[in-house]
């Protein structure tokens, strides 16, 4: 009681203290939503792109088209939104160089991700796929210590192995594994992990450092360009055959803005926290996923075993994160002192 008075003097007697207070809890307040938006968002495209692509009311099979509308509206979209209206700005530093060396790789890993991962839930549920998707920061490590940007040591090999070992359990506790989607899920995981090797490439040794709407604007005419040939030869001649489809223009335009939408709100939660926080709501959205399409898909059936080795493979995924996230304290603390050492001195006898 004496505390609660104390407090409410302090805030009266200093109201600019009390102000910084609320702008503080408004913050996060704020910040904690852009957060449940990422993972809400998240995990609805991902129920939305596998009720598309396999529900009979739809009957859309064509990832690779839904794919390459998806790259075709969020280039649209992306030019419409910083060029005609301006809301929002691109960034300038892009040259012809960086675009043939950086942008053209990105943008096809990139396409060569979501067709996969999408052809993917043809074949296996949502739930089989997320949790091949915990190997991610495997295949990451693996392809940056290729590349010179990461280092081997003990503990990495450690963690890595845990994630293993975690996603190798559970996949022997899935009960029905079509092999053919598995393909298509790790060969989705590759090019995700080339992806993100080719966008620290991209800011480390380019220079280059662009928010996730100016990527969008560079990279998004580029995978659906990428997209666009395969899809000519791959699915198009069926497309054809099958004629007509029930596929709404309503349901297209829904599925194209969850998509940007989903992409926007990345750039919100990294604009107010930082690529890491990304990471851990990533970790939360993918149990949400897991528990959930147990509940909307009749074709997923988890079992202890799925269970238990999933928890393995996130307990590895969160030590990486907390792994990359000493790093980045320890390289930043060391920047600071370097600028410290470095400052010149004022001369006294002046």
């Amino acid at each position: 009681m004496l505390a609660t008075i104390a407090i409410a003097k302090f805030s009266t007697s200093d109201p600019s203290m009390a102000g910084r207070i609320g702008r503080l809890f408004r913050e996060e307040g704020l910040t904690y939503a852009y957060l449940i938006l990422y993972i809400a968002l998240s995990s609805g495209q991902i129920f939305f792109n596998k009720w598309v692509l396999s529900s009979k009311q739809i009957n859309f099979p064509y990832p690779l088209g839904l794919t390459l509308l998806h790259m075709v509206f969020s280039s649209v979209l992306c030019f419409v939104l910083t060029k005609v209206l301006k809301i929002m700005k691109v960034e300038e530093g892009m040259t012809a160089e960086i675009y043939a060396q950086s942008v053209i790789p990105i943008g096809a890993m990139f396409a060569l991700t979501l067709w996969l991962g999408n052809t993917a839930y043809l074949y296996i549920s949502v739930s089989f796929a997320q949790m091949l998707k915990a190997i991610m920061p495997v295949a990451v490590f693996i392809l940056g210590v290729a590349a010179g940007l990461e280092d081997m040591s003990c503990r990495m090999l450690f963690i890595m192995s845990v994630i293993s070992f975690g996603v190798l359990v559970a996949s022997y506790g899935e009960m029905e594994i079509d092999w053919i989607g598995v393909v298509y899920q790790m060969g989705g995981v590759v090019g995700e992990a080339l992806r993100l090797i080719f966008m620290e490439i991209l800011v480390k040794r380019k220079g280059l450092k662009m928010n996730p709407i100016s990527v969008m604007y560079y990279v998004s005419p580029c995978s659906a360009l990428c997209l666009f040939i395969p899809w000519i030869f791959l699915e198009k001649p069926k497309m054809d055959e099958a004629g007509t489809w029930t596929f709404q223009p309503v349901v297209l335009v829904l599925n194209c803005l969850c998509t940007f939408a989903l992409n926007l709100s990345v750039f919100l939660v990294i604009s107010h926290t930082s690529a890491l926080t990304i990471r851990v709501a990533g970790v939360v959205k993918d149990w949400v996923v897991v528990l959930l399409s147990v509940v909307i898909f009749a074709d997923t059936k988890l079992t202890v075993i799925n269970l238990f080795g999933y928890a393995i493979a996130i307990a590895g995924v969160a030590a990486y994160n907390n792994y990359k996230l000493k790093k980045v304290a320890v390289r930043v603390s060391t920047d600071e002192s370097q600028n410290l050492e470095t400052t010149p001195l004022v001369n006294s006898s002046r």
